[in-house]
């Protein structure tokens, strides 16, 4: 059975287990673009941040969750009659409305849709289910330099299972990596220094209230982990996401840039444009999209940002 037909099998009593399990929403692989050569990424479900951009806003909520892709339905109404709970209905105007709060994760209204409109995200996994997974590209990461890297959400938030994570990789002789927003207790990091070989770290902003008016959160955590990471030796690729109107102003890309500059492992700065292909994913989840109709930058617009960043950074990237 398959990743994905493995998630439309989901059941709750699959956290029942004695072993360290994760929570789990996708697992990608021949990713090239998240810590070099060929790759296998984990998401984590969770995150502590809520930031307006967010390209997987189904990363955010540490539980499962009920996702519905309206475009898929073919109006068989299955899933309706089949839900124990009566969370799904017609709405006033004949769309399909979701008691979301009412909904027991049971699953029943996934298994019916053959459409595929229906979907759980999130699946409790074990570290052996996971590396699984991983295991079936080994040869791919040993001819590219590749390896896996655990991304979110927010991965730290399962620090235990992904301790155990990165400890079964290491032991495969695997390069590793986490993706990580930094908003996490020192201690946690500091449990993961072992097992780690690059850390891709993100700054959205460099004015901590600004920060928090973005994502829900100050920063100042996020920044003092970073510079403890790299002051303990660890390898950082740093990413600054380019949102309009948001922190793409001069004085926050100088900010950004000159403190990427005091980090000794920092391999320069990736600037990541603002797209919105995530927007569709908000509302299949029942969320708001707050920033809908905020144009990307032209290609114009992001190398005069890079302008202004190359004067402090050495090596500047743009889109991964």
């Amino acid at each position: 059975m398959n990743w994905k037909q493995r998630q439309h099998s989901f059941n709750l009593s699959d956290r029942d287990r004695d072993e360290t399990v994760g929570l789990v929403f996708d697992i990608q692989r021949f990713a090239v673009h998240d810590g070099g050569g060929i790759r296998t990424l984990v998401f984590l479900k969770g995150c502590p941040l809520s930031c307006k951009w967010c390209q997987n806003p189904e990363s955010m909520n540490p539980k499962p969750e009920l996702m519905r892709i309206p475009h898929s339905c073919i109006a068989c109404v299955k899933c309706m009659a089949n839900c124990p709970e009566n969370v799904i209905k017609f709405g006033d105007t004949g769309e399909v409305v979701l008691d979301r709060n009412n909904c027991t994760m049971c699953g029943e209204c996934v298994n019916i849709c053959y459409a595929g409109s229906m979907t759980i995200v999130g699946r409790y996994l074990t570290v052996d289910e996971v590396m699984t997974e991983v295991d079936r590209d080994q040869k791919f990461y040993s001819v590219s330099g590749g390896g896996v890297t655990f991304s979110g959400g927010e991965p730290t938030m399962q620090g235990e299972f992904l301790l155990e994570c990165l400890k079964a990789s290491k032991e495969r002789g695997l390069h590793t990596a986490i993706e990580t927003c930094g908003q996490a207790p020192w201690k946690t990091y500091e449990s993961l220094l072992d097992h780690l070989d690059l850390v891709l770290c993100d700054i959205k902003h460099m004015d901590s209230d600004r920060h928090k008016e973005l994502t829900g959160l100050p920063n100042e955590t996020i920044l003092n982990n970073i510079s403890r990471l790299s002051q303990a030796g660890i390898p950082l690729k740093v990413r600054l996401p380019l949102i309009p109107g948001s922190n793409d102003d001069a004085a926050n890309l100088e900010a950004t840039a000159r403190f990427v500059a005091t980090l000794p492992t920092a391999h320069g700065l990736d600037i990541l444009p603002y797209h919105r292909l995530g927007e569709p994913k908000w509302h299949q989840l029942g969320k708001e999209y707050t920033m809908s109709g905020v144009s990307p930058h032209d290609r114009e617009a992001v190398l005069e940002c890079a302008e202004i960043v190359e004067q402090f950074v050495d090596q500047i990237s743009i889109g991964g």
